[in-house]
C-alpha cells in the first residue's frame, strides 16, 4: 500500500520518545501484554505485542523539536517513521468524520509516540518487549517501530507497508473503544475465548478495517490528495497475513507449547482475519462491536 503521490505530511503529530535504559514493563491501571518465551496474556487494550528489540527508522526533516517533521508521499513509502506520521495524519481524518456519524461522539485525537528501547507512560513504564500498545490513562498510541521486523522474523507474518499500517490502526482502534467508553464497561482482567480482553480486541481489528477499506477514497484536506492508492490484493494480504500472526493460538504454537483457548486474550488468527475482514468490507461500529456479538 503506498500513500499517492503528491501527498505532503506537514509533521508534528509523531513524537519521538527516545530511548531510556532500566525501564520495566507497564502495569497497574492501563496493563501492558507481555509475552515470556512468546506466552503471554493481555490484561488491557493493547495490541499485537512482543519480544522486539533495536531502533526505528530515521524519519524526514525535524520540525518541531521531538517530532517527527514534514513528510513527503515518496519519503513515507520508503521510511517507517514518515509511514508511521502519514498513516496517522490518514486515520485522524477518517476517524474525525466516522465517529461522530457512527458512535455519536467528537473525535479527540490520541498523542502518538516512537519509541526505543524504553519509554515512560501514563500506565507506567514500558520496554521494547512490551510491543506497540495503547495507554488509556494518558490516551497515548507507543510504537518501537522494530517490532514491524519482529512481525515476520518472529510471528511469521508477510511484512509490507500495509502490515505496519495495520498494527497503528489497531492502536487507533483502541482509543476509538475508549471514546465510546468501552474500556469502561468491559472486563479486561480476564482470559478465554469468550473474555472481554479477546472482544476488545477483535474490535479493534474491526475498526482498523474500516480505515483500511476507506483509506483509498479518504482525502487529505490539507492537500485534496486521497492519503493512500487503493489496496491492491497482495496489500491486502499483507494486513490479513499480520492479523493472522498475532493470534493467540499461532503465537502459543511458535512458543512450542500446546494451544490453550483458556489463555487466549487476543483472539485465534482465525477470529483477527475475520474481524479486520469485517470493517474492510463495509462494516461499521456497530458491525464491529464485538462486546454484543453472540458469536465470535
Amino acid at each position: 500500500m503506498t500513500f499517492s503521490e503528491g501527498g505532503q505530511f506537514e509533521g508534528g503529530r509523531v513524537r519521538k520518545g527516545g530511548g531510556r535504559r532500566g525501564a520495566v514493563v507497564a502495569g497497574g491501571g492501563g496493563g501492558v501484554a507481555i509475552i515470556v518465551a512468546l506466552v503471554y496474556m493481555l490484561v488491557t487494550g493493547n495490541s499485537p505485542t512482543d519480544i522486539l528489540g533495536g531502533t526505528s527508522a530515521d524519519a524526514g526533516s525535524t520540525g518541531e523539536q521531538g517530532y517527527v517533521g514534514e513528510c513527503t508521499a515518496e519519503q513515507a513509502n520508503a521510511d517507517a517513521e514518515c509511514r508511521l506520521s502519514g498513516v496517522v495524519d490518514s486515520l485522524d481524518v477518517y476517524w474525525a468524520a466516522t465517529l461522530p456519524e457512527q458512535g455519536g461522539v467528537e473525535y479527540a485525537m490520541p498523542e502518538v509516540v516512537s519509541f526505543t528501547e524504553a519509554v515512560d507512560t501514563g500506565c507506567g513504564s514500558a520496554t521494547s518487549a512490551t510491543g506497540p500498545f495503547y495507554c488509556p490513562a494518558d490516551t497515548t498510541v507507543y510504537e518501537d517501530l522494530a517490532f514491524y521486523d519482529q512481525l515476520s522474523s518472529q510471528f511469521g507474518a508477510e511484512g509490507g507497508p500495509l502490515a505496519e499500517m495495520y498494527v497503528t490502526a489497531h492502536e487507533f482502534g483502541h482509543h476509538i473503544e475508549n471514546q465510546l467508553g468501552l474500556f469502561e464497561q468491559a472486563d479486561r482482567s480476564g482470559t478465554g475465548p469468550e473474555s472481554d480482553s479477546v472482544r476488545i480486541e477483535l474490535m479493534a481489528d474491526c475498526l482498523a478495517g474500516m480505515w483500511a477499506g476507506n483509506a483509498a477514497t479518504t482525502e487529505d484536506p490539507d492537500t485534496g490528495v486521497t492519503f493512500l492508492e487503493p489496496i491492491t490484493e497482495d496489500e491486502l494480504n499483507q494486513a490479513l497475513s499480520a492479523a493472522a500472526a498475532v493470534g493467540d493460538d499461532n503465537i502459543q504454537r511458535r512458543s512450542g507449547g500446546d494451544v490453550n483457548p483458556e489463555a487466549f486474550s487476543h483472539g485465534s488468527s482465525e477470529q483477527r482475519v475475520k474481524w479486520f475482514s469485517t470493517g474492510y468490507n463495509g462494516g461499521t461500529i456497530q458491525d464491529c462491536n464485538a462486546l454484543d456479538a453472540s458469536t465470535l
